[in-house]
């Protein structure tokens, strides 16, 4: 939409409606529900598919470790105060059984109708015991008792052996057997070894040919109870809460309390008992009295279960039945040979995956390492790969007598042992490693290179990205980074670094903004400043883009934006609670969301300014917790060409030609992949993909 023909300007009400909020839980499971949606779209490629339902299963599993453990906590304490969208936690939790139960049993379908038949067309075959023939059984009785038997335990439960642990996500097998002697039932439990691939592979028939690992075991069950006779056996699954829970105040030593915290990890309550649906009643009557699970926590759905193993067939040699090759380009401001110069001639902004991120930013900290003429580095590290370049840079930085600070977020979410043992290597090589701030987590992007010119000027070279220093995540999600060696850049990315490190209270930067100091306050001036422009006639609009869409009074001022005449974009991948279209409250608010090939990671906020727009990029999403608990930096973007790409970037996701989810004024999505013709709209991803200069605003 133009900002040239401003509409006449509008009343801003003082009082807001009370059902203007969605649940969030709710928005989340849509979310997941979108990526389900992908993998039921028979256009994309077969192991896409595949991979996008164990994505989707992945997924669920951290919800309910997340946000169905904090509503069960809050629950259990007592601390039942409704939510933004008037729901108590009780209520919450039965809206969320409702929905997931449905969610699962459609993931299922399409596993078991759609994506599982479409796979055996090509020969990849799933198959359960019984379909297996003769010389199949031989060699997987030969693959037990060389792979399985071994690692296998049951654990009988009887007055001698109290029911045991069930750890969370493991898979395993309720047996019933029968002593032929006196006729007794007993019950026992075996765990499917976490060692074993999902799927084992048969080589009797030339590949492609696979069988659940659970149904291995079961089908040599007598050889576990040897002179028993097995009754029936079925597969479960449960889910506890993994949230972390430390007290920086009440530690004296924050990795060695994570450590322990997360030995706990496993042991946390039940918040999900998943089953074969044709379980028995008996055996579902020991495992919810053992467990302790209630109605609503129990998930019947048609096996096999734990289809996250599901990335096992995706990740098959079959390129045929994937997307395209994607290759990153080198970024053209970057190919002139010596990256400093051009940084200093000029900031650069790079988009990955499109844009390499081995020849941009594993390259800038690769050459800070190795260069005579580089004195220090800083940088923050929330997640990083399994083998990180990034982290053998800054190594090798300190190892050649080079000044290294590296601060390592510990209590980033399920990465916490991971990023331990990178902070022990990093101390070890001799850097600088610093945990973070008491009681913040630190999540903003930032790198620093400071380097003595030729001219002798000591020069400080920043990075200050979207998405983490994570060279495996970087291939396929999509982040923005701006280099820069402009001088305030540097005296701000300083600034913050000596925050982090030391003690400083500093709320205002020249190019930064902050959390949780100054950014919500900084957003809410901007958007309020777009009010005051569109009241007085002058272009109004904002865009934006993040991963999530939760915060209260961020939304309340959105809404306030709108019923001023001010047009709002927003782009939301994941959870959204505002309420879009919705006649005298929203009306002027359009909610996009896109899901695909690549992770839509970066954030991106568009401020018209009355026709001179300011353009932000950097690590907050909308939160609560990302404005008030977490360490952010958002940068704004200078040059006047880079404002114009992503705000092209911005405009040709939004329109209506490209393939994208509508949020619907009752909080519903509908998808979008064809025009009115029945002609397939544009998808965005594959558009950038294969424009090699990357001019995002020719397409708006």
């Amino acid at each position: 939409m133009s900002t040239e023909s401003i509409p006449a300007p509008r009343t801003v009400t003082d009082t807001l409606p009370s059902d203007r909020f969605m649940d969030r839980e709710e928005g989340w499971l849509r979310f997941n529900q979108r990526v389900l949606e992908l993998a039921e779209d028979e256009d994309i490629p077969l192991l896409e598919r595949t991979r996008f339902l164990a994505i989707f299963s992945s997924n669920l599993d951290e919800f309910f470790m997340v946000r169905v453990a904090g509503l069960k906590r809050r629950e259990a304490t007592g601390l039942s105060v409704a939510s933004a969208s008037g729901h108590h936690p009780r209520d919450l939790l039965e809206r969320i059984s409702g929905v997931t139960h449905e969610l699962m049993l459609r993931h299922a379908a399409c596993f078991v109708r759609s994506v599982g038949p479409a796979l055996a067309e090509v020969g990849i075959r799933i198959l359960r015991w019984n379909e297996l023939d003769q010389p199949e059984r031989d060699f997987l009785h030969g693959y037990f008792h060389r792979s399985v038997y071994p690692l296998v335990t049951p654990f009988a439960v009887d007055s001698a052996h109290p029911f045991p642990y069930i750890s969370g996500r493991s898979l395993n097998l309720a047996v019933t057997v029968r002593d032929p002697r006196d006729e007794r039932r007993m019950f026992a439990r075996v765990k499917v070894p976490s060692a074993l691939p999902r799927f084992i592979e048969l080589d009797t028939a030339g590949g492609g040919r696979f069988v659940p690992v659970e149904d291995v075991i079961a089908a040599h069950l007598p050889q576990l109870f040897e002179g028993m006779q097995i009754v029936e056996h079925h597969a479960f699954r449960v889910t506890r809460n993994a949230d972390l829970e430390v007290d920086e105040d009440e530690t004296d030593d924050l990795v060695h309390s994570l450590e322990n915290e997360l030995l706990r990890r496993r042991f946390g309550p039940l918040v999900r008992l998943e089953v074969e649906q044709d379980i028995s009643d008996e055996v579902l009557g020991i495992l919810t009295a053992e467990l302790g699970a209630e109605e609503e926590e129990i998930h019947r759905v048609p096996g096999p279960l734990n289809l996250a193993g599901l990335a096992q067939i995706a990740d098959l040699d079959r390129p045929e039945l994937r997307y395209p090759p994607m290759v990153p380009v080198e970024p053209q401001a970057l190919t002139s040979g010596n990256l400093f110069a051009a940084i200093r001639a000029r900031e650069v902004l790079v988009h990955h995956p499109y844009e390499s991120f081995a020849t941009s930013t594993e390259r800038f900290l690769a050459l800070a390492a190795t260069a005579p003429d580089v004195v220090a580095v800083k940088q923050t590290l929330y997640r990083t790969s399994g083998d990180s370049p990034v982290v053998e840079s800054l190594i090798d930085a300190a190892r050649a007598g080079k000044e290294v600070v590296v601060l390592v977020e510990v209590k980033a979410r399920f990465d916490e042992q991971n990023n331990i043992e990178w902070a022990r290597k990093l101390e070890g090589a001799g850097c600088h490693v610093v945990y973070g701030v008491v009681g913040l987590k630190t999540h903003c992007k930032l790198s620093m290179v400071i380097r003595k010119d030729d001219d002798g000027v000591l020069r400080r070279y920043c990075h200050v990205g979207t998405g983490n220093y994570n060279p495996a995540t970087a291939r396929i999600y999509e982040d923005l980074g701006l280099f820069s060696a402009a001088s305030e850049v540097g005296q701000d990315v300083s600034d913050l670094f000596n925050s982090l490190t030391g003690f400083s209270r500093k709320r205002h930067y020249r190019r930064l903004m902050v959390a949780p100091a100054a950014l919500r306050e900084g957003l809410m001036q901007r958007i309020g400043g777009e009010i005051e422009h569109a009241l007085a006639g002058r272009p109004a609009r904002i865009r934006i883009k993040v991963n999530s869409l939760v915060d209260e009074e961020i939304i309340d001022a959105l809404y306030r934006a709108s019923q001023a005449g001010v047009d709002v974009d927003l782009w939301v991948r994941g959870s959204c609670v505002l309420r879009a279209g919705v006649p005298g409250l929203s009306d002027r608010i359009r909610v996009r969301s896109i899901l695909g090939r690549f992770l839509e990671h970066s954030r991106v906020f568009v401020f018209e300014g009355g026709g001179d727009p300011e353009v932000w990029i950097g690590s907050a999403d909308l939160m609560p917790r990302n404005l008030d608990r977490r360490v952010e930096a958002l940068i704004r973007v200078s040059d006047g060409e880079q404002r114009r790409r992503l705000i092209g970037l911005m405009d040709f996701a939004m329109d209506d030609g490209t393939t994208s989810w509508h949020l619907e004024p009752d909080g519903s999505w509908t998808r979008h992949t064809r025009d009115d013709q029945g002609r397939r709209l544009v998808d965005l991803q594959d558009a950038l993909r294969g424009d090699r200069r990357f001019r995002v605003v020719e397409h708006a």
